[in-house]
């Protein structure tokens, strides 16, 4: 990304987005040439922000504009900045954040400032953000749903069962939540057609899950997850990046006197897809010879379930992001030849 010559630093809240402009220049260094500024976090008020800029002379062509990923609060502004050609950079709230010293006061003001001067420091690694096509927020939005309705459908459920081995039964409250489990399973059903309806209506999307169901362990639900993964993912099809992002990478841990400390994933990320996978992993270690003769053989050489468990999980995400890559469908017993074995024929 080339250095602009401003940086627009915006702090969002629920009602209203603080911004601060800074510059650097080769005799004075980094310095803000407008203080901070409130702002009405509405459509109709996203015009003075723009007006202000101007009077700065501020541009779309001559600055970058960097905020906090805060959600539904920002994806308004962020919008509407996109649609003016202005160039706009999304970034974790953390990691703005462990690029100062938590010194002095903290304000929406200084927040700006902070995020303003983030924006010149990493402007080598900062990247562009871009919305995303309808029907992958529809659907991302929708498996939201999925994962809170499962969820309190669980809770139901579990409730219920330790109802019924109470000594003192309660008919009333167990019929309640019999009643909540059936209404929100028949949500989930709904919900999951719905989904459906929309990856129909995406050629690639449809195309790519059905791909990814030819995998071994992936049914609709993780195929649909690992689909918006894929269009989220700053490395797509790079299995290791990808398991970097969902927070199933193993990293070591021997810092100082921790050298005996076995390697761990840091579960970041989105944790319904580690659930899922997890889950995937469990069916083929269960139904799958191969994976069975690696889970037995690896438990024999003394590693811990869980750790196999990780790796199985891991294996599978390298399968799909093949497929997904190649645009061909899992074959069942397929061996890849190093071409090096293939000169000699």
């Amino acid at each position: 990304m080339e250095k602009p010559k401003y940086y627009v630093g915006i702090d969002i809240a629920s009602k209203t987005y603080t911004a601060t402009i800074g510059q650097y220049r080769e005799d004075k260094g980094w310095e803000i040439i407008a203080k901070p500024s409130t702002f009405e976090n509405t459509y109709d008020a996203f015009s003075q922000f723009i007006y202000w800029l101007n009077t700065i002379k501020v541009v779309a062509n001559n600055c970058i504009v960097c905020m906090e990923a805060t959600g539904v609060y920002g994806e308004a502004l962020a919008y509407f900045l996109v649609r003016n050609e202005y160039t706009l950079v999304v970034e974790a709230p953390l990691r703005v954040k462990r690029a100062f010293d938590p010194e002095g006061h903290k304000s929406d003001p200084v927040d700006s400032r902070q995020i303003a001067e983030y924006a010149y420091r990493f402007i080598d690694q900062l990247k562009v953000w871009e919305p995303k096509e309808m029907i992958i927020e529809q659907i991302k939005v929708l498996l939201t749903v999925r994962e809170q309705l499962v969820a309190q459908r669980t809770a139901h459920s579990n409730a219920n069962q330790a109802l019924n081995r109470k000594v003192v039964q309660t008919p009333f409250a167990q019929d309640i939540h019999e009643k909540a489990f059936k209404e929100l399973d028949m949500h989930v059903q709904e919900v999951e057609a719905e989904i459906n309806r929309l990856i129909n209506e995406s050629p690639s999307s449809r195309e790519l899950q059905r791909l990814l169901e030819t995998v071994p362990g992936i049914g609709p639900i993780l195929a649909t997850f690992l689909v918006m993964t894929i269009h989220s993912a700053p490395e797509p099809y790079n299995p290791k990046a990808l398991a970097a992002y969902i927070g199933i990478c193993p990293y070591e841990n021997s810092s100082g006197t921790s050298r005996n400390k076995r390697a761990t994933s840091r579960h970041y990320g989105p944790s319904p897809m580690r659930r899922l996978l997890y889950l995937a992993a469990m069916s083929v270690r269960q139904h799958c010879p191969k994976f069975e003769h690696y889970f037995l053989r690896k438990v024999a050489e003394g590693k811990q379930k869980q750790l196999v468990m990780n790796n199985i999980a891991n294996k599978l995400l390298k399968v799909a992001c093949a497929v997904a890559r190649t645009k061909t469908p899992y074959i069942s017993g397929y061996r890849s030849i190093h071409p090096q074995l293939l000169k000699g024929n």
